[in-house]
């Protein structure tokens, strides 16, 4: 792995989990909207912009073997798999077990729980790959995860709301580990963009489930400029930067970033006005910058990159964002 493409994977990753840490205070302009309906649309809108890219950039690359080339890309059915499984884990069950989770518990017991990300793509990235967990990535995960739940604040709840959580936490470990086979060879811009459209007929189903007829309806501006928000750049831009620097990284090292959603959360509250930081903000905050500068400090074993190459996988840097 060069210098650049580390500083683009390290840059990729911070924007892209702080931008989806910006999610908790924006979800409070649709608030009353049906959520699963709410997440439906903004998947199928995601869906349809990646989609769009993803013809632009085909189109582009089109020449005398444009047509072979555009088959190459297509996803196998092994991978199809592997993409269902990212948009029904990673995506629809992470959406419905934070539905559910809230619920019976606190929302900082269930972003307590989830920001043990770091721990969790730290140890299951390397084992994945038949190789051992590297101690400092460990250390520093547990410092990252330490530091997500003082800024997110001990919660209490049910029994069943700390399992719903875990399985948010299940969901959002397999949103990335389940891509990471098949982006090598299809790379951020499609995994991204098959597996939001794979998700919004998921969650429609379980909107028509749990809502029937009301699953959807006319949003208002506010909630419109919400869902615009969460389509375009939580979902489309983040996906894609995330997806990027999972490449570049590995899972164990863009794992730590995840300890940054707490702290953009507590950002974006203070930017709209919503709340002020307190000493456990702060003080998580500084947790989480420590565990992931104690993470990324260069190592003599380099791990080698894996962003796609060659003409089926390689894309210019508009796909990834």
């Amino acid at each position: 792995m060069n210098r650049s493409t580390s500083t683009r994977g390290t840059v990729g990753a911070a924007v892209a989990m702080s931008l989806v840490g910006s999610l908790t205070a924006v979800s409070a302009t649709i608030a009353d909207y049906p959520v699963f309906g709410g997440q439906a649309v903004r998947y199928a809108v995601a869906a349809a912009i990646l989609l769009a890219v993803c013809r632009a950039v085909e189109s582009r690359r089109a020449g005398p073997r444009g047509a072979e080339t555009r088959r190459a890309a297509r996803p196998t059915r092994r991978e199809w798999v592997y993409l269902a499984a990212v948009a029904g884990t990673g995506l629809a069950a992470f959406n419905v077990f934070i539905v559910l989770a809230t619920e019976d518990t606190s929302p900082a017991t269930v972003g307590t729980v989830i920001a043990t990300v770091p721990i969790a793509l730290a140890l299951a990235g390397p084992l994945l790959e038949r190789r051992r967990p590297a101690p400092v990535l460990v250390v520093s995960a547990c410092v990252v995860t330490a530091g997500a739940a003082l800024a997110n604040g001990l919660g209490s709840g049910t029994a069943r709301g700390l399992l719903l959580a875990l399985g948010a936490l299940a969901g959002e470990v397999c949103f990335s580990l389940l891509a990471v086979p098949v982006l090598p060879r299809l790379g951020p811009l499609r995994v991204s963009a098959y597996s939001a459209a794979l998700a919004a007929p998921m969650l429609l189903a379980a909107g028509l489930a749990a809502d029937g007829a009301g699953v959807l309806r006319a949003p208002t501006g506010a909630e419109l400029a919400g869902l615009a928000y969460l389509s375009v750049v939580v979902t489309t831009v983040a996906f894609l930067l995330w997806y990027d620097a999972l490449g570049r990284l590995g899972p164990d090292r863009a794992g730590l970033f995840a300890g940054l959603i707490p702290v953009s959360a507590v950002i974006t509250t203070v930017l709209l006005g919503l709340g002020r930081p307190g000493p456990a903000d702060l003080a998580g905050a500084a947790l989480v910058a420590a565990g992931v500068v104690i993470g990324l400090r260069p190592s003599r074993a380099r791990r080698p990159e894996t962003v796609p190459d060659g003409p089926a996988g390689r894309e210019p840097a508009l796909e990834a964002g």
